[in-house]
């Protein structure tokens, strides 16, 4: 049996690859503070996003889905910091990549909440 892939696990590893990689830039130019929110934030989404796969329920499922939106919310405020402050390095693509996972993680949600009643 073929196993299909699961696009969110893959878009959410690929996003913490890159927040790696652009926290190493900050942490080069010794934005550390920032540095370090986003790398913890930016590698969380993919981390609960794993969670959710062994949910004990939808509800659970649900509930863990939702934990990876609030800390894209954190990534996208950091971003926007990097975007809008002197001296600090910006990834465009960045920015449209956690847009990207939002609207697969909403779409994730909304559909299992409908599931989640039927």
């Amino acid at each position: 049996m073929v196993k299909r892939e699961n696009v969110i696990v893959t878009k959410s590893v690929d996003f913490a690859l890159r927040i790696i990689d652009f926290c190493e830039t900050l942490e080069k130019q010794r934005k550390f503070v920032v540095a370090n929110q986003l790398l913890k934030s930016g590698t969380s989404i993919g981390a609960n996003i794993h969670e959710a796969q062994n949910a004990e329920s939808r509800a659970d499922f649900i509930h863990k889905v939702k934990i990876a939106l609030k800390e894209l919310e954190e990534v996208k405020y950091w971003l926007t910091l990097c975007e809008k402050a002197e001296n600090y390095p910006f990834k465009p693509s960045l920015k449209d990549n956690a847009n990207e996972l939002g609207l697969i993680m909403y779409k994730i949600v909304s559909t299992s909440k409908r599931n989640l009643k039927n």
